[in-house]
């Protein structure tokens, strides 16, 4: 490896990238981004500015056209995860990479499995999990299976992975998207601790608080370029902003006051009892009226996932009654709830909310394609549907090939709004959100 003159406190640098893809999107143009050993560091940009892409270069995940990358002096070629690994460089995707069907242990050694002669040491598998849980002060239950955990225990789990692996560079993509101000609180107190003991941190998020909180340095990205790189006690939220978008940006919102109409949802002592015997829902009832905006609020965990996905259909409650519009949804289909109006974004929109290997056009009218308009004589509508897929990409801002792309070759934010258009252009009467805005920027 040919030794290069960087500074003594600089442990990662990545110099001259540029990432094409195939189809001639410039996704990363010429970036040289560097960051100091035992730093948090700030990357920041509009969605589809280039970060999550240019964190898959350095984890090996994506091939640069051309650049270096430079750790503790020397050029590094990563051709993969494992070679990133192998360099002590760990990453925690938007998205995360879990296997459903397994336990919390099983993914934590999954690839470097403890044995007991020929054979699995779940035993040990569950015990080094508690350990490493305990050391970073993140509890999470080892043997609880994935798919039944929620998702801000997923991100705790991705978190402890790297860890595990012996990360000492930790590129985290957005890890706050899904938590509450409390689990965010806490995170922030490891992330602070890891950096006190030398580890170095690059954090991918739209949250100028969180960065203004969190960071000691940000790097801004802006249509796959660097626009600066910055300490951040010399940058108040509006510079951050206007850096990202190239203009002031207004982040003051103004709250009208609600004049609510009918009862358009009523709840009442509604009970639900996981597969593990755990109560998470126990007599809850509320009424919601029209034009009016409801918060429920808590700790991750406590509920909130289990109450979007009974009354949007997905989970049957174990007791209790849910009107929507004045009627019971106890035997109505999910399509039958969808037709009373009612639209959900899932916390979970990789699982509940888009298609990945499908195209943009075929995510937006995937819950309308049976509806007039979208087809003729059970033949889908392709000028229409593309003509209003068009319309949504426009007005929502989001940032792709057009209405052929597909969903994996999106940012998280852009597949966050492909979501969040479907779901308000469905003139829906009753919106279930859960966590909406996750991955969208200012």
């Amino acid at each position: 490896m040919e030794a290069l003159n960087y500074k003594d406190d600089t442990v990662l640098a990545m110099k001259n990238i540029t990432k094409i893809y195939s189809n001639g999107f410039v996704a990363n143009k010429d970036i040289t981004f560097s960051v100091r050993r035992g730093e948090i560091h700030g990357l920041m940009g509009e969605n589809g500015a280039g970060k999550t892409t240019l964190m898959k270069v350095l984890f090996g995940l994506e091939r640069p056209e051309q650049g270096q990358i430079i750790l503790e002096g020397r050029e590094v070629h990563i051709d993969n995860p494992l070679h990133a690994l192998e360099y002590g460089i760990g990453m925690v995707h938007q998205h995360f990479m879990l296997v459903g069907s397994l336990t919390v242990a099983e993914n934590m050694v999954l690839g470097m499995e403890p044995k007991k002669g020929m054979l699995f040491d779940y035993r040990r598998a569950v015990k080094e999990t508690e350990e490493i849980a305990e050391r970073f002060n993140l509890p999470i239950d080892a043997r609880a299976v994935v798919n039944d955990i929620s998702v801000g225990m997923k991100q705790r789990l991705e978190i402890l992975k790297i860890l595990y692996r012996g990360a000492k560079i930790l590129l985290l993509d957005e890890p706050t998207a899904v938590l509450t101000p409390q689990e965010t609180t806490e995170l922030f107190k490891q992330l602070k601790n890891l950096r006190d003991q030398g580890y170095t941190i690059v954090f991918i998020s739209h949250k100028l608080g969180e960065v203004k909180e969190l960071c000691d340095r940000i790097t801004v990205l802006r249509k796959g370029e660097v626009v600066g790189t910055a300490d951040v006690d010399d940058l108040t939220e509006l510079d951050i902003s206007r850096m990202m978008v190239g203009k002031d940006v207004d982040l003051n919102i103004e709250k009208k006051e609600a004049n609510p109409g009918k009862t358009i949802l009523r709840v009442r002592n509604l009970s639900y009892t996981n597969q593990f015997g755990k109560k998470a829902l126990k007599d809850v009832s509320f009424d919601l009226r029209q034009g009016e905006i409801l918060g429920v609020a808590g700790v991750e965990g406590n509920g909130q996932t289990e109450l979007s996905e009974i009354l949007s259909g997905l989970l049957v409650p174990g007791s209790g009654e849910v009107s929507i519009k004045g009627k019971s949804i106890a035997n109505m289909s999910i399509r039958d709830i969808r037709l009373t109006n009612t639209s959900l974004i899932h916390e979970d929109r990789m699982i509940y909310g888009a298609s990945e290997e499908q195209t943009i056009v075929e995510n937006i009218i995937s819950d309308r394609y049976f509806q007039k308009g979208y087809n003729r004589q059970g033949f889908l509508n392709t000028k229409f549907n593309y003509r209003e897929t068009e319309e949504l990409i426009e007005e929502y801002q989001i940032a792709c090939d057009g209405p052929d792309a597909t969903i994996k070759t999106l940012s998280g934010g852009n597949i966050q709004k492909v979501v969040a258009a479907r779901e308000f252009s469905s003139e829906p009467e009753l919106l279930i959100l859960s966590q909406p805005t996750r991955g969208i920027d200012v």
